[in-house]
């Protein structure tokens, strides 16, 4: 049986996740999501290398790639699916999460 995911990656999130491993100097579990306090919609998405698991950490084995959610993040990212983008207005991370009650203008922050 399936076990539950938090969030799901697509095919392009996991390649540029895998490439950007690839090309790190240092070895890595895989990447850390969170949220933080930021923004004009009050939180903003964070990534960054998880070089271990933290113990509290949500685990997400999509695709041959690893992601680790913050357990602080978790509650905000159940049913996200993150992507990646890569075309002439925008390069980077997306995020598609059925908790978000709306985002600022500008699209760095979101609110739930």
């Amino acid at each position: 049986m399936a076990r539950f995911q938090a969030m799901n990656v697509t095919d392009a999130a996991a390649a540029r996740v895998r490439e950007l491993l690839s090309q790190r100097d240092k070895p890595a579990l895989g990447i850390r999501v969170g949220v933080r306090s930021r923004g004009c919609s009050g939180m903003s998405y964070t990534i960054e290398y998880a070089e271990e698991k933290g113990r509290f950490d949500e685990v997400v084995e999509d695709k041959g790639v690893v992601v680790l959610i913050d357990p602080k993040a978790t509650m905000f990212l159940i049913g996200t699916e993150m992507d990646y983008v890569d075309d002439t207005l925008q390069s980077g991370f997306t995020f598609k999460n059925p908790n978000e009650k709306g985002r600022c203008g500008c699209g760095e922050s979101f609110h739930v």
